[in-house]
């Protein structure tokens, strides 16, 4: 897969695509069946497919303080569309000249000008352009007088959650109560965290449990204070199995932290995983947190906090 940062370099010989056009944060469910007809439309006019996405989030640009929680960085988005079988991962950088260009300029200077789009696929409910103004009708409109296809496909809803559409501000609101589950099962997989490995201040070392204290992206989705049955990646060893961990989010009350942080107790391993990349997938939440009268009984929780751990995903 091929993967742009803007529109200015496109390759020599550019010919016509199949394009969709979204955030496309998490890359859920719902997205990937949007992204799956551009790639099959593709295939059946022997077009290349184009993924066109966005960075930083357009709402930080529009109204600067009001990023959503990040469900997936910009590289694990590209990954996650890759294995999708798109051809082209293109990001376009949004600034606020470009919130400011209206709906039809967007198109012709973009799609047309620069794609040269032979149909674009997007969901029902998109949107595009200055202050929002662009619709699929519009685009279809558009679309007649430059010579291209629209698609307006109908969004994916869970039964299993009483008929909700799948979305990226659910998925959100699902990781912000802590139901990792209901996240996991309209993202098709479960939710993730990367980042680096720092040194903490060495408390779970001392009480028997080491864990590894995870740095994460400044607007990243971290899922309500708990306990996590979890996996444990390597980012810069693919070929190495995911680890099984027990993960801690919170503050640590029973020592009065201050300071939210993500810790991860990563089962029958003696490694020191400082200064490493890696991912933390979340299945299960086990328990809340909680202020325990001493460090001993604190102990004792956590040796049931990895029982249950083990017993899920060991």
């Amino acid at each position: 897969m091929q993967r742009w940062r803007g529109l200015a370099d496109l390759p020599g010989g550019w010919g016509r695509c199949v394009a969709t056009i979204g955030v496309f944060d998490g890359v859920h469910l719902g997205h990937q069946a949007l992204i799956g007809r551009a790639v099959t439309l593709a295939e059946e006019r022997d077009l290349p497919s184009v993924v066109v996405t966005f960075d930083p989030h357009p709402a930080e640009v529009v109204r600067p303080g009001s990023h959503p929680a990040q469900l997936t960085t910009l590289r694990r988005k590209a990954e996650l569309v890759e294995g999708l079988g798109v051809d082209v991962f293109c990001v376009l950088p949004f600034t606020p000249e470009l919130s400011k260009l209206p709906a039809d300029e967007f198109v012709h200077e973009m799609l047309v000008e620069r794609l040269h789009v032979s149909s674009v696929v997007v969901g029902e409910n998109f949107t595009f352009g200055h202050r929002a103004q662009g619709t699929v009708q519009m685009l279809a409109t558009l679309g007649q007088r430059f010579g291209f296809s629209t698609e307006g496909a109908a969004l994916v809803t869970a039964e299993s959650a009483g008929g909700l559409t799948f979305s990226s501000t659910y998925i959100r609101a699902c990781i912000d109560a802590g139901d990792v589950r209901a996240a996991a099962a309209a993202l098709g997989r479960p939710h993730r965290l990367e980042g680096i490995v720092v040194r903490g201040d060495g408390r779970g070392h001392e009480l028997g449990f080491p864990t590894a204290n995870l740095s994460v992206p400044r607007f990243a989705a971290v899922p309500a204070d708990g306990v996590y049955a979890c996996r444990f990646t390597l980012l810069n060893a693919p070929d190495r199995a995911p680890l099984v961990a027990a993960t801690s989010v919170g503050t640590n009350p029973t020592f009065s932290g201050r300071e939210r942080r993500v810790e991860s107790f990563v089962l029958d391993v003696s490694e020191d995983f400082y200064g490493q990349r890696v991912a933390v997938d979340f299945v299960e939440r086990l328990r809340g947190m909680e202020k325990y009268p001493s460090s001993e009984a604190l102990v004792e929780q956590m040796h049931l906090d990895v029982a249950d751990t083990r017993a899920l995903l060991a």
